[in-house]
């Protein structure tokens, strides 16, 4: 399976994908903050949802500050 991997990318240098794992890590704290705010407003706590979907925004930011972070940091360097 090595073999084929490393012929793939032969083929296509330029495609070398980049993996930065605090993306799908705050992906998911960002999906889990949403739901944790969802599930507070569904029980009446509407304080307790508004603060979540606040730090939804700014988890979500700061996931997407890393995606573009990266993005820059790999783009100059290919």
């Amino acid at each position: 399976m090595a073999s084929s991997d490393t012929e793939f990318e032969d083929l296509f240098p330029e495609k070398k994908r980049v993996k930065n794992p605090f993306v799908p890590i705050g992906a998911l704290l960002t999906a889990g903050v949403l739901t944790a705010g969802l599930i507070s407003f569904r029980q009446g706590n509407s304080q307790l949802g508004q603060k979540l979907m606040r730090a939804r925004v700014v988890v979500q930011g700061a996931t997407v500050a890393l995606m573009v972070g990266t993005a820059y940091y790999y783009g100059e360097k290919f």
